[in-house]
């Protein structure tokens, strides 16, 4: 009986003894001619890729049409794909440069999605997470107050370096390692520490204000 696509693709990523990634087995079987395995890629990355997107464009009509954009490319490329690396580690790179080319060819920068809750700090696995202090939320005006300092650590973000703004995303909101986006970003893991402890300074002086008025709470590591 003849070989279906994926299984030879699973056969031949077995046959040197390396633990098959379902999604590189299913890019492989594209580039073998089943259109199927793109539907499936498409199923299983989609969600994700357009929350991505939405932390850097900010708009989720947007980012939807820009993951479509993005797995356009990932069609395209079939036949020249090389698992490399990871597959979410190859289209996550790529959904970045959509996503910042489309900010650059606008020729303006558009908030990101952050969440009310920020505090610029690092945890003990180097993730950044995030707190704002909500001790006055019971009394009037709090919650105008909140959303004056959730539009204020919007901005403060979107206005970071290019590389910062991509590492700060990355670690912050899709809880990626420092080894995953060195891969996603092209750099060391040095250099992305780096990037990161650069962001948290940024960060620190654009919000000083709210810092210093014990409207944010901080701590860095």
């Amino acid at each position: 009986m003849a070989k279906t696509p994926m299984a030879a693709t699973y056969e031949a990523i077995g046959a040197h003894g390396a633990a098959v990634d379902p999604d590189v087995a299913l890019m492989l079987a594209l580039a073998r001619g089943d259109e199927s395995a793109f539907e499936e890629l498409v199923a299983r990355h989609q969600s994700r890729i357009v929350a991505l997107i939405h932390r850097f464009v900010g708009d989720e009509a947007e980012a939807e049409d820009l993951a479509q954009e993005v797995f356009l490319r990932v069609y395209r490329t079939r036949d020249r794909y090389q698992p490399k690396a990871r597959f979410s580690t190859w289209i996550y790179r790529i959904a970045a440069n959509v996503s910042l080319n489309a900010l650059r060819s606008r020729g303006r920068r558009r908030n990101i999605s952050v969440p009310l809750s920020y505090e610029a700090t690092e945890t003990q696995e180097g993730q950044t997470s995030a707190h704002v202090e909500d001790a006055h939320a019971d009394r009037p005006g709090a919650r105008m107050e909140q959303e004056e300092l959730r539009t204020q650590v919007r901005e403060a973000i979107d206005q970071l370096p290019e590389n910062q703004k991509v590492a700060v995303i990355l670690n912050k909101y899709e809880n990626l390692s420092y080894d995953e986006i060195g891969a996603i970003m092209g750099c060391s893991v040095m250099a992305v520490k780096s990037l990161l402890a650069r962001a948290r300074t940024n960060l620190r002086e654009r919000l000083a204000h709210y810092m210093s008025t014990g409207r944010m709470r901080q701590s860095l590591a």
